[in-house]
């Protein structure tokens, strides 16, 4: 890791990436709040058209401009916004539909566990022993919960279906938090966010028009929490968190930034309990324990070499 890369590692940017995975914690409850109140297409839509007018907003007041990418950034951009917007927000939505936001919360615990292993494969990052063992206790928690259905009403009511769904998640994520890391480093993490939620904000549409799921008498159905939990996911759950998330891995790389992650299970099952009346079953607590202990062991393995690539595109302008 070069001396740059500790400079940036502040205690305000792992401040951030905790506030980043609190906030990602409360997603899955205002998921949860719309399940049935919107068609999940549609949810998806409205949720990042909100945060594409927060970031344009937040790029207007700032007076920062939009970068028009190059032609290769562009094809960048366009694949992080399908896994990272579009991929991953259906699986999110179809999935709150059939698991609790507790469940989902748990299984989604996968995510540093399974960007340490993409890490090592694509980017050559580091995987000392301890932190495979790590990886290995957060995969047997994440069984552990997705077996575990004894208890769990909603989840045992549509068999494996939610939680192949919250599965998606994971493999959307860990694509767009492994495929990001150049364009965070070459457009910066403001642009790259912007960009990618404008190009899947517009997937999202896309589809929603072509499948007849634009049901706007159900918006107008929708209760004032719901409201509240859609305007939480399109401007804190997308817009803010996204541009701090992206400003990690630009600093301290997808695996490190990937750990804070750890933190949005006990704010979902917090908030879960609190306000949806969630309740944990065993299997569910001793899947928790183990993928936190995994997490604490990949943490003990140490930070990866991260080494800055030798040459990055130039910035467009």
């Amino acid at each position: 890791m070069t001396p740059s890369m500790h400079e940036r590692a502040t205690p305000r940017l792992y401040l951030q990436l905790a506030l980043v995975s609190a906030i990602w914690g409360g997603t899955f409850i205002a998921g949860r709040m719309l399940a049935g109140g919107l068609p999940p297409l549609l949810a998806a839509s409205l949720r990042f058209s909100i945060a594409s007018l927060t970031l344009l907003a937040f790029l207007a007041a700032t007076r920062t401009p939009l970068v028009r990418p190059s032609r290769r950034q562009a094809l960048h951009l366009l694949l992080l916004g399908l896994c990272g917007i579009f991929s991953y927000n259906l699986c999110f939505f179809y999935g709150l539909q059939q698991v609790s936001a507790a469940r989902a919360s748990l299984i989604v615990a996968l995510n540093p566990a399974m960007i340490a292993l993409a890490s090592a494969a694509l980017l050559k990052e580091t995987l000392p022993p301890l932190k495979l063992a790590g990886v290995a206790l957060c995969l047997a928690g994440a069984a552990w919960v997705i077996v575990g259905k004894n208890g769990d009403s909603l989840a045992a009511a549509h068999g494996w279906s939610g939680d192949l769904l919250i599965l998606g998640c994971v493999a959307s994520w860990v694509a767009y938090s492994v495929g990001s890391r150049g364009l965070s480093l070459s457009l910066g993490p403001l642009q790259t966010v912007t960009w990618s939620i404008l190009l899947g904000t517009a997937m999202l549409w896309s589809a929603t028009w072509a499948l007849g799921a634009a049901d706007f008498a159900a918006v107008a159905r929708l209760r004032p929490a719901q409201w509240g939990g859609l305007l939480y996911l399109g401007a804190l759950g997308s817009a803010l968190a996204y541009i701090w998330y992206y400003d990690g891995i630009k600093r301290i790389g997808p695996t490190r930034s990937g750990a804070f992650i750890a933190l949005n299970p006990l704010t979902a099952v917090l908030l879960g309990a609190a306000l949806l009346g969630e309740r944990l079953t065993p299997g569910m607590l001793a899947g928790g324990a183990l993928a936190i202990a995994g997490i604490a062991l990949c943490n003990l393995g140490g930070g990866p070499v991260w080494r800055k690539p030798a040459s990055l595109p130039s910035r467009q302008t």
